[in-house]
């Protein structure tokens, strides 16, 4: 596993009240989906091993994964914000014409998809890789068994939290994965359909333009919406010194104080999968 050759998306509205709290909702107003409930689009973070041109968005293949380090950005009024939530590795099967028609899921683990709120920014993208170590991936994957709601994935939590001066905080809202907007089946069937049809147009890119700039990768870590933020986290953007932690657990094995525990401790169950970064300066 590579996450190097992996296309990165990712899947923006997906929760109920975070595009609100990230103060973006305004950016999707001419966006039109197919219900009030669908996610407004796919937006990519980077793009390995471009072929074909990438115009202005070259920056996309800066890899910006790490499972250590988040480097903040050193720009005036660049506000950064942590996006904790859940991320698949998906096997995509394309046809004769280069569309996709299926992505199977085979692992999944907890992401970092952390964002600046940059005012002014045209595309979605242009707020999610500033280089290298500008989003967070989890320590270890697991191997998922179906994506579904018969899975493993709907009976797990998505918990987040900051240690600022030694002193915990919640900065994500403890949330089921089973409450995503769109999740499973029809998820993919929504995110095959963007990938193949997704217009450049307003805050959104040709998802499948990049695929075929990229020489149609086998491989993309899709990651599937953001949870809703505490009144502190809303609040409060990271800054160098901080530790950010992203848990995904199951409450038949943890409780949510016991996560929070292993927080305040750094030390972490095998029951649970985690990220652990450390803030930094550019």
């Amino acid at each position: 596993m590579n996450l190097k050759n992996m296309i990165g998306l990712g899947v923006a509205g997906n929760f109920a009240g975070h595009l609100e709290q990230a103060g973006e909702a305004s950016d999707f107003t001419s966006v039109k989906v197919v219900e009030s409930t669908a996610p407004k689009a796919v937006f990519p973070f980077y793009l390995p091993n471009p072929k074909g041109e990438l115009g202005s968005y070259s920056f996309l293949s800066q890899y910006p994964i790490s499972d250590e380090k988040l480097v903040a950005p050193s720009g005036d009024g660049d506000n950064l914000q942590m996006e904790p939530e859940i991320c698949i590795i998906f096997d995509v099967v394309y046809n004769e014409n280069n569309e996709v028609i299926a992505l199977n899921p085979s692992k999944y683990s907890v992401f970092n998809d952390s964002s600046i709120r940059r005012k002014g920014a045209k595309k979605i993208c242009e707020k999610k890789n500033w280089g290298d170590s500008t989003k967070g991936v989890g320590s270890k994957f697991n191997d998922l068994d179906s994506f579904t709601k018969d899975g493993v994935l709907n009976d797990l939590r998505i918990a987040s939290f900051i240690k600022r001066d030694n002193v915990v905080y919640a900065y994500g809202v403890d949330s089921a994965v089973a409450d995503y907007n769109y999740n499973y089946e029809k998820l993919t069937a929504w995110l095959i359909d963007k990938m193949n049809n997704q217009k450049d147009e307003g805050p959104m890119n040709n998802i499948h333009d990049y695929l075929l700039a990229c020489g149609k990768p086998n491989q993309a870590l899709i990651t599937i919406g953001a949870t809703r933020y505490t009144e502190f986290g809303q609040n409060n953007y990271l800054k160098v010194g901080d530790t950010v932690y992203v848990v995904t657990y199951n409450p038949k094995d943890v409780t949510l104080d016991e996560v929070e525990n292993m927080v305040k401790s750094d030390n972490f169950s095998d029951k649970v999968i985690r990220l652990r970064q450390e803030v930094v300066s550019k």
